[in-house]
């Protein structure tokens, strides 16, 4: 290795958005982050001694090098992230861990509940003020899952204790039934919360697109113009018309959509399409639907399954709308 290699230059790529080759085993210096599953992200360090030897550091522990490697290689963050993270300030884009302190009830159902607790009042306060950052989006999405999480966790819990109580259920049921349906609610308001972000961000992508495309297509039309003007001895307009034409190429190219969305893999909230009927006419939509005795509410109901299997019916439109999901 001589003295002019730059040790960062594969991590510092990775921050921009360009991955190297990696190899399992072989570490690149750097910072990065990594978890356990359902874990919070822990901040990693990784670098060469002066002795040849990789070294690293997740959180405040040494651990093997190469071992963490494996797990941290493709979240790579800035060194700003790492050292807030290193200090206990967190992630920006990780909502905070709640502060739940050492002596939890032994009661599942007791622990859970202050868990939810302490998750729902500091996303109650983050949902005060509208989202403006991709940071802040993150959070809601991840938000929403850590409910989600909690209602799963809930749900589990509530089949284990219910089971051997089936003939005293409908007590078990109410007992559990706000701290199942609560983080769901609130994780689904999170949704909506987000929702006006990715709406804006997705009509900025828009019309950065049509503004690739359309710059694109007028390089092209200059690029064939001056082609096709140029006599074939005139090397230079022959340059430019190919230069042109080059530009107008790679700006096709950037007129490429980029996903709005928020969150990390496993708790992606992004925009999606949901389809629905809209009943324009009950009379035109009983008569194609026949005679039914619940009559409008089920006309309602059969005309959402028919839209959504994407059968036209007379009196009905397609309706969508998106929400965060």
């Amino acid at each position: 290795m001589t003295a002019e290699t730059n040790l960062w230059s594969w991590w510092q790529n990775a921050l921009a958005g360009n991955l190297g080759p990696m190899h399992e085993g072989q570490p690149e210096q750097g910072y990065y982050r990594t978890r356990f599953k359902g874990g919070q992200w822990e901040p990693v360090a990784i670098w060469l001694d002066d002795a040849g030897g990789w070294l690293a550091m997740r959180g405040e522990r040494m651990v093997d090098a190469a071992d963490a490697w494996n797990f941290c290689r493709t979240h790579s963050v800035s060194y700003e992230a790492y050292q807030k993270a290193i200090e206990g300030a967190g992630w920006d884009d990780e909502p905070p861990a709640p502060a739940m302190g050492h002596n939890l009830p032994s009661d599942p159902f007791e622990a859970l509940k202050l868990e939810y607790q302490a998750e729902a009042e500091q996303a109650t306060a983050f949902m005060k003020t509208p989202i403006t950052t991709q940071d802040q989006a993150d959070k809601a999405a991840i938000w929403a899952k850590r409910l989600t999480a909690i209602k799963t966790k809930a749900e589990s819990l509530h089949k284990v204790e219910k089971q051997p109580h089936l003939d005293g259920g409908r007590a078990v049921d109410d007992k559990w039934r706000d701290l199942k349906s609560d983080p769901d609610t609130l994780a689904k308001k999170l949704k909506a919360h987000v929702t006006p972000f990715l709406k804006e961000q997705e009509r900025l992508e828009k019309e950065r697109l049509q503004g690739e495309r359309e710059e694109a297509e007028r390089k092209r039309r200059e690029a064939e113009e001056l082609a096709a003007k140029a006599d074939a001895s005139d090397t230079d307009a022959q340059v430019e018309a190919e230069r042109l034409q080059r530009e107008a190429d790679e700006q096709e190219h950037a007129a490429q959509a980029t996903k709005t969305q928020a969150g990390r893999t496993g708790a992606r909230v992004s925009l999606r399409t949901f389809v629905s009927a809209l009943i324009t006419d009950y009379d035109k939509a009983l008569k194609a639907l026949g005679n039914h005795p619940e009559m409008k509410a089920l006309v309602e109901t059969l005309a959402n399954r028919a839209i959504r299997a994407g059968v036209e019916l007379d009196g009905v439109q397609r309706f969508e709308e998106q929400r965060a999901a």
